[in-house]
């Protein structure tokens, strides 16, 4: 598949900005951080930022940007429209949270904390359904998985997580328990990303043309001429090759420079106060930025689609 950059940003901004959601909830909720200290009105501002930059990105790649509201109707069998109408819902105790924050400082701390809690909530759901969009198709392999969905979502409270941490130093405290969570997360994610590659290198190829047009019990299929003369959407879009050799070197610094290594900075900086520590933070954050966006490219680089077996595939 070609990869589409309003995607991954889509995917990668809001999930870190849900993810970091997700940790500010907690904090409030524990009260670690009082609903309207600055540290936590400052971290939702971000959140919702990047929430919001990921949405809108999201609305770049379609024919009819204004006519993406509709795709919220289709709620009740579309993974997409329920990621939509989650994404929309859950902003709505977010707001009413920064509201609180904003206008009551120091008052109905309970009401913050509950609004918290649907926040979290309403994160975590939306990001499921993000990667259950994926999951739903089969006439792609690489996505069809069950760990499509859980990737997602620890690779959202690991980048939250990185977030948090820098937030905290920034903010002059240690952050030890937060970069301890951030970085066991940043494993959890490498150890998933090497399962699902694993998965889809072994998987059994068994679509071919034959099983594709019916016709595989009268021997090998093969088109007698390509179905157009010219690149047209549908090979542009779908018909994307990456060589091997290079998405090899791209899985390892997804798994090398963007998860590992940040997570070994962040177990280091949990324990190393002052400039070190925030330097240390600062390489992880940059870090687990590059891999999660190289990740996320190469969801869509090696996805391929079965209409490939129709412009000359072999099998997908």
């Amino acid at each position: 598949m070609n990869p589409a950059y309003s995607v991954i940003l889509f995917t990668t901004a809001s999930g870190a900005g849900y993810g970091l959601l997700v940790y500010l909830a907690v904090f409030v909720i524990l009260g670690a951080i009082l609903p309207t200290d600055l540290f936590g009105l400052y971290g939702l501002i971000l959140a919702l930022a990047l929430v919001t930059t990921g949405l809108l990105s999201s609305t770049l790649h379609l024919g009819h940007p204004e006519r993406s509201w509709r795709a919220l109707s289709q709620w009740q069998t579309s993974w997409l429209s329920r990621e939509g109408v989650l994404a929309v819902a859950t902003y709505v105790p977010a707001g009413l949270w920064l509201l609180l924050a904003l206008l009551a400082p120091g008052t109905w701390w309970i009401v913050s904390a509950f609004l918290a809690l649907l926040t979290a909530i309403g994160a975590l759901a939306t990001v499921w359904s993000t990667g259950k969009i994926y999951q739903s198709l089969p006439t792609i392999r690489a996505w069809s998985q069950s760990v499509v969905p859980p990737v997602y979502v620890l690779l959202a409270l690991a980048t939250g997580g990185v977030l948090m941490t820098l937030l905290i130093k920034l903010n002059g405290g240690s952050g030890a328990r937060t970069s301890i969570i951030a970085a066991i997360l940043l494993l959890a994610s490498a150890a998933a990303k090497w399962l699902y590659w694993r998965k889809i290198d072994n998987m059994p190829r068994t679509w071919t043309a034959g099983a594709a047009t019916g016709l595989g019990s009268l021997g090998a299929v093969r088109p007698l001429d390509p179905p157009h003369t010219e690149p047209n959407f549908i090979m542009r879009e779908m018909g994307y090759k990456i060589a091997r050799r290079h998405a090899e070197k791209l899985r390892f610094l997804t798994l090398g420079a963007g998860l590992l290594a940040p997570a070994a900075l962040l177990a280091l900086a949990g324990s190393v106060p002052g400039a070190p520590g925030l330097l240390a933070t600062v390489i992880a954050a940059f870090g687990v930025a590059v891999g999660v966006l190289t990740e996320r490219w190469l969801f869509f680089a090696e996805a391929q689609h079965v209409v490939s077996l129709y412009y000359g595939a072999q099998q997908a």
